[in-house]
């Protein structure tokens, strides 16, 4: 049912987006406010969190090690799973971010038959993660081109790796196809694993059908549909340069697509998303383990006023002897 009411919710957003670009009245506020609105929330309630995160206090050394900690010199320690200097802290954030690392060593488990509890790799959740994470920082990078000019040389060597297969026209981008398979993916495998589906949440879902209605109208538009580039761009330019215009030749489709987009950015640092800043700031991953090397205390230690076993004994003495229990000083 959360699948479901999250793909009405994406759906209605799509009628409303639909709307709004149809009607002439409506068409201003959908390509001007509803953006900017998403944007300042976007950037506001990012920065929120990450201060937030880097507020909260973190006194001892607390990674999620993988490996053996640095001790004897004769003993081989893990410089990536189990930093325990700043360049090894740097080469193991790198390799979690670009590779996502631990999840390439995410063992399933499941109950068979008998019972016996079985164990083995789960690869195809890696793989359909950094399909879509690289993919979509592809597309991003390459919709540059809308919002920059001169277009940076990045953005048209990006595209022109990306359409290499130049098949049809316009080329067909890689990222295109590759995008909504690993969402598909990673969509079926909520629905279809029933211990995933158990604890699968609406926003879970919700992220899912916002991000693919957003490439798929992204794919309508470029491969199935005629638009107005030119226009789209001067759209854009006028966001990105407080200029605002509204093109009449801009299609409802593309409104539907802009909608998507500023439902994504005013959504992301209210959800899971955020993970995207929030993997910077995890102490489980951005420390050195160097605990043998160094003694961490707490910097927001107070002294307090102990009451120690002498004090309590002396307070205690004559009831204690009246009881018959012993007593550590006559």
């Amino acid at each position: 049912m959360n699948a479901l009411y999250a793909f009405i919710a994406v759906s209605a957003l799509i009628a409303v987006g639909w709307i709004g670009g149809t009607e002439g009245s409506t068409r201003p506020v959908f390509a001007v406010l509803v953006p900017g609105v998403a944007i300042l929330l976007f950037l506001a309630g990012l920065a929120f969190r990450v201060v937030r995160w880097a507020a909260l206090p973190v006194p001892f050394r607390i990674p999620t090690t993988a490996g053996q900690q640095r001790s004897l010199p004769w003993i081989k320690a893990s410089r990536l799973d189990n930093p325990s200097t700043t360049l090894g802290v740097i080469g193991r954030m790198a390799l979690e971010i670009l590779l996502f690392r631990s999840l390439f060593r995410n063992t399933r488990a499941q109950l068979r038959r008998g019972p016996r509890l079985l164990h083995g790799e789960n690869k195809y959740l890696w793989l359909g993660a950094l399909a879509f994470h690289w993919s979509f920082l592809v597309i991003f990078l390459r919709h540059l081109r809308f919002f920059m000019e001169p277009v940076p040389g990045f953005a048209n060597a990006l595209a022109s790796v990306d359409g290499f297969f130049q098949v049809g026209v316009p080329p067909l981008y890689v990222t295109d196809l590759v995008v909504l398979a690993a969402l598909g993916y990673l969509l079926a495998r909520r629905l279809k694993d029933a211990q995933v589906r158990y604890f699968s949440l609406f926003t879970d879902y919700f992220a899912l059908w916002l991000l693919i209605g957003l490439a798929g109208s992204g794919v309508l538009m470029r491969y199935f549909t005629r638009q107005d580039v030119v226009a789209i761009k001067q759209l854009a330019m006028g966001l990105v340069t407080f200029s605002p215009v509204v093109p009449a030749s801009v299609s409802a489709l593309f409104f539907v697509h802009l909608f998507l987009l500023s439902a994504l950015l005013a959504y992301f640092p209210f959800s899971k998303l955020v993970h995207m800043a929030g993997v910077f700031l995890t102490p489980t991953r951005n420390l050195a383990n160097n605990n043998r090397m160094k003694r961490h205390v707490n910097p927001w230690d107070y002294p307090v006023k102990v009451h120690t076993y002498e004090e309590w004994e002396d307070e205690f003495r004559d009831k204690l002897k009246a009881a018959g229990l012993p007593l550590e000083r006559a």
